[in-house]
């Protein structure tokens, strides 16, 4: 997959039209990164992006778990009729693929206007043991949900601008639109078929309000550029559950190979909090059923390339990127999946 997309980077790069002086790939940030640039007035921009998201395996207190330690973990919904005593149901892979469409819109040269939807389409397959007794293999079952997960609009304020540095302010909302009680069929501990309701990583959604605020800083080095990004996203709703308060920081440099191509090596540092509130019907012999089991501290490193050329012609050129994400290290709160890695390929074109 990353050879074939090497392959059509270099091939729009060395046969795609001349870039305009404007238009040069440095200029944008690594396409995991958003919200990075402001626009001149009266300028549009469109973004498709494509996140393929996957997880693997289990880690409890930054440390590897095998499935028979995960079945000697305790199960804390033990005041339920029929529940076993330990967790028995282990998840054993997840996949997220998540497809972001956004507008940009540029009232003065001072305001750009930034909204966005997201749409997840999530999958992850369990394996299930026996509750008591032996704990034999039951069986595996694989759980999935879709649809749009939620819709922002943020304002990209500008606080300086020269020749070398820019920095500008983010200040928007974000509203959680998707279902957060999806039910699916599951095979329990007991052996048998059951329609419940999924836990709060597979909704597409936790219904949320919240606030989205923070900065961005670009410097430029002659054929460098070294940027910094530091967002805050914080739920302001009273629903009944909610996913926690998360700060993403973002430092990048970039390299310029030549106006067409950029390429890219990025530091992300994300924290979130666990879970606010519960659902009561969300009760279940696995870890993803405990709300304290989300949030955490995981510093990833992203390797990226941007390049820019003149596909369907206009003022502006047209931007395709690609970006690999990889853990460095993962501090999850309790017992949860372990992150493999991250993959975003990205379109922009400005009018």
């Amino acid at each position: 997959m990353i050879t074939k997309l090497h392959a059509l980077l270099f091939y729009l790069t060395l046969n795609l039209s001349t870039v305009l002086a404007d238009d040069v790939a440095i200029h944008h940030a690594p396409i995991g990164v958003m919200g990075d640039h402001l626009h001149n007035k009266d300028e549009w921009m469109i973004s498709m992006r494509i996140t393929q998201m996957t997880m693997q395996g289990n880690i409890l207190n930054g440390k590897n778990l095998s499935d028979s330690e995960i079945l000697e973990q305790p199960n804390p919904f033990l005041s339920i009729p029929n529940m076993p005593t330990k967790l028995s149901v282990i998840p054993q892979n997840m996949s997220m693929r998540m497809f972001m469409l956004g507008v940009m819109y540029a009232p003065t040269n001072s305001l750009t206007l930034m909204g966005m939807s997201m749409f997840e389409d999530k999958g992850m397959k369990l394996n299930t043991h026996q509750g008591m007794m032996t704990r034999q293999y039951l069986g595996s079952f694989k759980t999935s949900t879709l649809g749009l997960s939620n819709v922002s609009i943020t304002g990209l304020y500008k606080l300086h601008k020269n020749s070398n540095t820019r920095s500008h302010l983010h200040l928007g909302f974000q509203k959680g639109v998707g279902k957060n009680a999806v039910t699916a069929s599951v095979l329990t501990p007991m052996n048998s078929q059951s329609t419940v309701t999924l836990p709060y990583g597979m909704q597409t959604s936790d219904r949320s309000a919240r606030i989205i605020y923070g900065i961005t800083n670009v410097s430029t080095f002659k054929n460098f550029v070294l940027g910094n990004q530091l967002i805050f996203n914080t739920p302001v709703s009273t629903d009944p559950w909610h996913f926690g308060d998360s700060r993403n920081i973002n430092s990048w440099i970039q390299k310029a190979v030549n106006n067409q191509l950029s390429l890219s090596c990025r530091l992300n540092y994300r924290i979130e909090d666990s879970i606010t509130g519960e659902d009561p019907t969300i009760m279940a012999a696995v870890q993803t059923a405990n709300a304290r089991n989300y949030g955490g501290k995981i510093l990833s490193l992203g390797l990226g390339a941007n390049t820019v050329f003149n596909l369907f012609g206009g003022k502006h050129g047209d931007r395709l990127a690609v970006e690999w994400i990889l853990p460095i290290s993962q501090h999850k709160n309790g017992l949860q999946m372990k992150d493999s890695f991250v993959m975003t390929i990205g379109y922009q074109k400005s009018f």
